[in-house]
């Protein structure tokens, strides 16, 4: 057999890419809801929104989704989660060993790529690349997202940014809450306080999450661990099950302010 290419040409490669793209952010200028943050809780959020037909896009400001997953516990390529989280993780399609007690051990990169492309599959959107640098915010309430290129924050450039509009913006940003933080920051007579995390407790940080997962602010959720340093709750660590239980938790919330519009 012989392998050939068909020949094509360079200005068609770009007029394809710019298409697409244009195409692209013209379908995504309005959504229902923004996630920020591609990380554990932001994808298992995703996958359960768009699968029910909520229109999702993920903005993750790094090239890479996942948040600190692929690194596993200190650089070893595995992460815990503990039941009944696990059952999720079953969701899409990975595989757990179990160790025991309740709890599970699953591939630290299996784990991302899986997320990110069950999260795809169910119809949300990833952007990678993108920052979230403030929120729309009208007649009290979150409306939208105000974004640039994660380059032109990194090079310190004053290029002014664009926005997309969403019914619900959510902050799963991880240990910064940095969604959260802009908002308090920037609208200091609304008088919201963002305590951060505090030191690793795993079972006190793993079931407060579940309780602070929730809207914050009329528009605006946490889920993930921006939820604990919204709320000052305890980190956790290497174990991932509230994390994953976190983000399903804030996709039923979500369904439920949904459907009574």
């Amino acid at each position: 057999m012989e392998y050939k290419l068909k020949n094509v040409k360079e200005k068609d490669i770009t007029k394809a890419i710019l298409k697409s793209t244009f195409n692209m952010w013209m379908d995504i200028l309005e959504v229902d809801v923004v996630i920020v943050g591609g990380g554990p809780s932001g994808l298992t959020a995703g996958k359960y929104l768009a699968e029910n037909g909520v229109k999702v896009v993920i903005l993750e400001r790094h090239l890479s989704f996942g948040g600190g997953t692929w690194g596993g516990g200190m650089g070893f390529p595995y992460i815990t989660v503990q039941e009944p989280a696990h059952e999720i993780l079953k969701d899409f399609n990975i595989k757990l060993e179990n160790v025991g007690n309740g709890l599970y051990v699953a591939d630290s990169v299996e784990v991302p790529a899986k997320l990110g492309t069950g999260a795809i599959n169910a119809g949300a959107k990833i952007l990678t690349g993108i920052v979230v640098e403030d929120l729309i915010l009208k007649e009290n309430r979150v409306c939208g997202v105000v974004i640039n290129s994660y380059a032109i924050e990194k090079a310190g450039l004053h290029i002014d940014p664009i926005t997309i509009n969403a019914k619900y913006v959510v902050d799963a940003t991880g240990h910064d809450a940095s969604v959260s933080n802009t908002l308090a920051r920037k609208n200091k007579e609304l008088g919201l306080e963002i305590p951060g995390e505090k030191s690793l407790w795993a079972e006190k940080g793993e079931n407060s999450l579940l309780r602070n997962t929730r809207e914050i602010f009329p528009g605006l959720y946490v889920c993930g661990m921006a939820a604990n340093a919204t709320h000052g709750g305890y980190r956790m660590g290497a174990v991932f099950g509230g994390m994953y239980l976190s983000g399903k938790k804030l996709a039923q919330l979500i369904l439920e302010k949904l459907k009574r519009e």
